[in-house]
């Protein structure tokens, strides 16, 4: 145990040493002492303690398995002391990386984000054009992402975004604990301040064939417009419902948990003496099955606006020949476990 004492010490002097090391070190010290305070019941300084381990984790040299686990552990002791909104920003952030994770904690953790999520409301913010930057009531959302996922507190919200060179966008929701929100903020491109002067035609030699006429083209750019819109609606509408299914798929193996500590069995609700119990048990049992019908049927059909809407893209080839770069449509698949959708990104 002496020698052990000497050595902290020495590294920690020492003006050489790893600052990696270090911060590792420092890491592995505090997990261990808001884990101590966690089984000791304190929970409070348990908390304070996992949130320092997690800062001192984002800023050293480790893995994603132990950031995830960090968080993890934090989220599950805010849900613990009521604090639903950081328990899940948490418990979603260890979710990122559920496959580095260990089994019993990607469990726990999975239990967790849907206790917590009832208790709170879900925001999905996106940007147009992408890249701006986020805010949700003042405070800033980095990095910047394609998708924002943020938790917030039941009852009225502003969100903001800004861009350089573009209007202000500002959208206020009132959010509902449970329920799922996507915000889209649209940002205006700024007038230019001076505008170029048009530069003189050069004359035309006498010996030139007469221009021909131009061609005429699809109108493209309302089919473009349309269809992201369509698109993005339809993936809207569709998470939504996939939501509500599980939410109500909830409610029915609550129902059927009540019904088993009654004494009664679930599949006996088909008996003529059948408590009334079982009548709310079917109506939920075929709402949560009409959502979930409704919700895989509108994002095959978001799929299918997100398709056309590409290949609208793709067969314009006649803008190449001027700003190639500025044009085109990203189109990336997002599911996880409890929603799925596309996400379309472009300029047009």
């Amino acid at each position: 145990m002496s020698v052990a004492g000497v050595g902290n010490a020495a590294s920690a002097d020492e003006p050489y040493a790893d600052p990696d090391a270090r911060a590792a070190s420092m890491t592995a010290g505090l997990l261990r002492r808001a884990r101590q305070a966690q089984a000791a019941g304190r929970l409070v300084a348990a908390a304070a303690t996992y949130e320092r381990a997690l800062e001192a984790a984002e800023g050293a040299w480790t893995t994603d398995a132990e950031r995830a686990t960090i968080a993890g552990e934090l989220g599950l002791v805010e849900l613990a002391l009521g604090r639903h909104r950081d328990a899940a920003s948490h418990l979603a952030q260890c979710l990122q990386h559920r496959g580095v994770i260990s089994g019993w904690l990607r469990g726990r953790v999975d239990d967790g984000l849907q206790r917590a999520a009832k208790r709170v409301a879900t925001v999905y913010v996106t940007t147009n054009p992408p890249g701006a930057e986020v805010l949700i009531d003042g405070q800033a959302l980095s990095p910047p992402e394609p998708v924002h996922e943020v938790f917030v507190e039941p009852g009225e919200h502003t969100a903001r975004a800004r861009l350089e060179g573009h209007e202000e966008a500002v959208s206020s929701f009132t959010a509902e604990a449970g329920l799922t929100h996507p915000i889209v903020l649209k940002l205006r491109r700024l007038p230019e301040r001076a505008a170029r002067a048009p530069e003189p035609a050069p004359a035309a030699p006498l010996s030139a064939a007469p221009a021909a006429p131009p061609a005429s083209t699809f109108p493209l750019a309302e089919l473009r417009i349309g269809g992201v819109a369509l698109t993005t609606a339809t993936v809207a509408a569709g998470t939504v419902f996939l939501l509500r299914s599980g939410v109500l798929r909830d409610d029915v193996a609550e129902r059927e948990a009540a019904l088993r500590r009654g004494g009664w069995d679930p599949s006996a609700c088909g008996g003529a003496d059948a408590p009334p119990a079982c009548a709310e048990l079917r109506d939920t049992a075929d709402s949560r099955d009409l959502f979930r019908e409704l919700g895989v049927g509108t994002l095959v059909a978001g799929g299918v606006f997100a398709a056309v809407t590409a290949a609208a893209f793709l067969t314009d080839l006649s803008y190449l020949a001027s700003e190639p770069a500025r044009q085109g449509v990203r189109v990336v698949p997002v599911m996880t476990a409890e929603r799925a959708g596309v996400f379309l990104q472009g300029t047009w």
